[in-house]
């Protein structure tokens, strides 16, 4: 039986086709390990949004052949669709597949390459299955069972690559043009999800929000979420990141009567300058960018608010750090991610001038961290004493402490005094900041919660 182990890194996106990889394989009869050491085949999934995930990415692959040197080594994702000459040229590298390829990757497996012995050596240039990434038209789709919540929250990807040109952002020339996964194929792929007894289940996609957009007749995101509501027993949905300006009022309208939306709104700003926005080529300026977070704010005051933040962007000058920094104070937000920039070759951004000192960014990155720590701690101060529903999470076996992780609609981790088992739903009331709860009532069936909206059209 071929043995096979899959090394990831990046997104949920790029976990997601992880997982497809994954379930081909495992319809063809291959058998995954526990470690990249037991494997006859160790897939690399890779993830180029940074020169760091780039380097991570080497060094994986480095120590994979040297702890097992007959392993034979795949690289694909999106380090291997931008630059697979530099990842082809490692020692124990096989093949090199580039996003354009990846359904190919259980061919290579199953037939192409033959189980390596001791005396077959690996090419010193490996072979590259790589084209052109806008002439994809499929999305592969899996469930991601691991990651974040451990098996409990699985995640389904439902949209592919983006046709916008951020002028920092490399993701479209690795992930192609906008495509999305069929409306009839989400929700038999949720309702075979919640038949396996999950309960909360997140939809991602790279640029979620157009979902839709590339079908004839032209789809929208919000009218697949009414057909999930109303043809799928999901318990509660979450959706991952979604860009300012799909988030409307419609939308949000649909969230606030109903438990089975998560409270969770994760809408990339980047900056708060409208100078270094309009650098960016992001389509929104600040104020447009209020005003979303304001729409939610008001119909759902406790909902969960995050943002990305990009700083040291070329060009940005002290008087640009400190427009987001205030932009950022006033509004209100419950956590951030703060990401460094990193030059991407083929990118507007990294033909730009004044580029900003790394020591300069590094000191920028630290004072919208500390920003963002107290934005996170201030809303879980104003949480506390409220009953939150909660779903358990999975305890880490090494964890000795008498508590069990949980998930609140507003994304806030809670302990819960106990040895719960996972994928429990809890009303909780939340004791202090840092996350302990107490046990208000127990909701272990689909019977218990309120009953599902029939319609929300």
């Amino acid at each position: 039986m071929t043995t096979f182990y899959i090394e990831q890194f990046g997104c949920r996106a790029t976990q997601a086709d992880a997982a497809a990889i994954e379930r081909q394989l495992l319809e063809r009869g291959c058998s995954p390990t526990g470690s990249p050491g037991q494997a006859a085949f160790v897939i690399v999934n890779t993830c180029t949004v940074t020169a760091s995930a780039d380097a991570q990415a080497r060094e994986a692959i480095r120590k994979i052949h040297t702890c097992n040197p007959s392993a034979r080594i795949i690289v694909t994702g999106c380090y291997a669709q931008r630059a697979p000459e530099d990842l082809a040229a490692l020692p124990g590298v096989s093949y090199v597949v580039g996003n354009s390829h990846k359904p190919q990757i259980p061919d290579l497996v199953t037939i192409t390459i033959p189980t390596a012995g001791p005396l077959d050596l690996a090419p010193s240039i490996a072979p590259i299955l790589n084209g052109d990434i806008f002439a994809q038209s499929q999305v592969l789709v899996a469930p991601v069972l691991g990651g974040e919540g451990n098996h409990t929250r699985p995640t389904l990807k439902i949209q592919d690559g983006c046709n916008s040109r951020c002028a920092f952002c490399v993701i479209p020339f690795v992930r192609g043009k906008s495509r999305s996964l069929p409306p009839e194929l989400v929700l038999e792929e949720l309702c075979r999800l919640c038949a396996s007894g999950f309960r909360e289940i997140v939809l991602s996609g790279i640029n979620l929000g157009t979902w839709g957009r590339d079908f004839t007749p032209r789809l929208e995101f919000l009218d697949l979420l009414r057909r999930i509501l109303d043809e799928t027993p999901v318990e509660r949905l979450r959706i991952s990141s979604i860009e300012p300006l799909d988030v409307t009022q419609d939308l949000v309208e649909l969230f606030a009567p109903t438990d089975r939306l998560a409270r969770h709104f994760h809408m990339p700003l980047q900056s708060g300058s409208d100078r270094i926005l309009a650098a960016m080529h992001r389509w929104y300026r600040a104020e447009h960018y209020a005003r979303r977070v304001e729409l939610v704010h008001s119909f759902l005051p406790h909902a969960a608010i995050g943002a990305d933040v990009i700083t040291g962007f070329p060009g940005e000058t002290e008087e640009d750090h400190s427009a987001t920094m205030a932009f950022i104070e006033r509004l209100p937000f419950t956590y951030l991610h703060v990401f460094s920039y990193s030059s991407r070759p083929g990118t507007r951004a990294a033909a730009l001038p004044n580029q900003v000192p790394p020591r300069v960014i590094q000191r920028r990155a630290r004072e919208l961290r500390a920003l963002g720590e107290s934005k996170s701690s201030a809303f879980r101060r104003s949480q506390v004493g409220r009953t939150l529903r909660v779903l358990t999470l999975h305890r880490n076996p090494s964890d000795v402490s008498a508590h069990t992780p949980a998930l609140s609609t507003n994304y806030l981790r809670t302990l819960v005094p106990g040895f719960w088992p996972s994928n429990r739903w809890l009303d909780v009331m939340l004791l202090d900041e840092t996350g302990l709860s107490c046990v208000q009532e127990e909701s272990n069936s689909l019977g218990e919660l309120s009953a599902p909206s029939a319609s929300l059209r």
